[in-house]
């Protein structure tokens, strides 16, 4: 079993930390906007998904809103 040596965890860290390629502020401006303009389409879609079931339902069993 392996020794826990935490000097040597936090090196191995800071060297993996050091590798990461992280996103500038730009990157991370557009794709949280894309992120939140496909959430809004997503919530719309399913919007008008449950409507159109609500009145399918409502014709069909006249009952709902």
């Amino acid at each position: 079993m392996a020794k826990l040596d935490p000097a040597l965890f936090i090196r191995d860290v800071r060297q993996e930390v050091a590798r990461v390629t992280w996103p500038s502020r730009k990157e991370t401006l557009i794709t949280t906007g894309l992120v939140l303009a496909l959430s809004a389409v997503a919530a719309v879609f399913f919007l008008l998904s449950d409507k159109l079931i609500q009145f399918l339902v409502s014709l069909l069993f006249g009952f709902g809103a």
